[in-house]
């Protein structure tokens, strides 16, 4: 974890994780990439929840993980959510389209959970969100940019009142 921005907040219920993620929503543009890291139940879907609702999508959003790609059009933009989870082997990710997905020339926003499992393909810029839960159960999410779109986009989204992210000591200027 280079040089980039880092912030953080807890939440303290699923709601409270989706109405962050819902401030998100309004920076998004095409070709952005939010890579979703945390263990099983810890709020990956949720997060993305709450994106899809903010960027107005009335299907309900689940998780893709026997799916693997689920996309939902109705949005302000496309919002394509990945779960890599099955997945076994890289090679796995050129059946899914997923580098046309991550490359930045996507028509939407691209949502990857269980990333983390393929470090050598993930793409140039991302905004990484990592959720834990607390021995309390609240949820903490950290969010740090790699490159230089994820670090706008971050820079935005925390600059929002709404969002009530915290920059860490750690994080670049």
């Amino acid at each position: 974890m280079a040089s980039g921005l880092t912030y953080l907040r807890k939440t303290s219920s699923a709601e409270a994780t989706k109405q962050l993620a819902s401030t998100l929503a309004p920076f998004l543009h095409e070709g952005d990439v939010v890579v979703l890291n945390g263990d099983l139940g810890a709020g990956k879907t949720q997060f993305v929840q709450g994106v899809a609702a903010a960027l107005g999508v009335t299907s309900p959003v689940t998780s893709p993980t026997f799916n693997i790609l689920l996309t939902y059009d109705e949005g302000r933009i496309p919002l394509h959510h990945l779960d890599l989870y099955r997945l076994d082997d890289a090679s796995e990710l050129e059946d899914i389209d997923y580098y046309a997905l991550i490359d930045g020339d996507s028509d939407g926003a691209t949502f990857v959970e269980w990333a983390e499992k393929f470090p050598d393909e993930l793409p140039c810029d991302y905004l990484e969100i990592t959720i834990a839960v607390d021995a309390a159960g609240q949820r903490i999410v950290r969010a740090h940019s790699c490159g230089a779109r994820a670090r706008q986009l971050l820079f935005v989204w925390a600059s929002d009142s709404r969002s009530r992210l915290s920059k860490t000591a750690g994080s670049a200027r």
